[in-house]
């Protein structure tokens, strides 16, 4: 596999992360007016957020990194069911690392698009520990859509 490919396959999961991320966005924002019986159902996002979702992209190679990291030899298969709790799990820790980071960084020069001070289970209103499902899920998708064909 050449360079040029390598670099357009990355772009273009770069590309499906960030607009993944972007629609399961909206579609949770949407949800949040649903429960707060504002039936425009209105979602929203940030053109921000793009590239940040679009770094969903790098959880895929990092998760086959760590398997081979963890295996002690090509006879030590993981179960189906380890390796999504593996996978979901750590990429769930790697998002609100990501998320936290990001936060701080936009926070810094005022245009962080969340801010979650005041809402359950927050840290330092930049991450929110009851996402957690909804990160371990985001993850596992993330992995799903920039996984090889056939593979």
């Amino acid at each position: 596999m050449n360079t040029a490919y390598k670099i357009r396959e990355a772009g273009r999961n770069f590309f499906k992360c960030g607009v993944a991320g972007w629609c399961l966005e909206v579609l949770f924002t949407s949800a949040e007016s649903f429960v707060l019986h504002d039936w425009r159902l209105m979602g929203k996002t940030s053109l921000l957020m793009f590239p940040i979702y679009g770094m969903g992209a790098l959880l895929a190679p990092i998760g086959q990194m760590v398997d081979k990291w963890l295996s002690v030899g090509p006879a030590k298969a993981l179960a189906v069911q380890d390796k999504i709790m593996r996978h979901g799990t750590l990429y769930m820790v790697l998002i609100f690392v990501a998320e936290y980071l990001s936060g701080l960084w936009l926070r810094a020069r005022g245009m962080c698009p969340w801010d979650y001070t005041g809402r359950h289970s927050n840290i330092d209103g930049l991450i929110r520990l009851d996402f957690a499902p909804l990160w371990f899920m985001t993850g596992l998708l993330f992995e799903q859509i920039t996984k090889k064909k056939g593979a």
